[in-house]
């Protein structure tokens, strides 16, 4: 399986994060990297994952794994 890059434009880090959004809820989902590379989904690296902001009024729901 190929690495997948961050999909902000410039960064060519190795992404770790699958962002989707929900425009009629108003919600953005950020979990773990997707096992497949999704048209609709934004791949990010560690760093533009911790920086994500949303517009006023909308909801991140962040999806963490468990370390051991």
């Amino acid at each position: 399986m190929r690495d997948r890059l961050c999909s902000k434009v410039g960064c060519a880090r190795e992404a770790m994060s699958t962002l989707t959004y929900d425009y009629g809820d108003q919600m953005a989902a950020l979990g773990p990297l997707g096992s497949a590379g999704d048209p609709h989904a934004h791949d990010l690296c560690a760093i533009h994952a911790d920086r994500l902001s949303v517009p006023k009024g909308w909801v991140v729901v962040r999806h963490e794994t468990l370390r051991a």
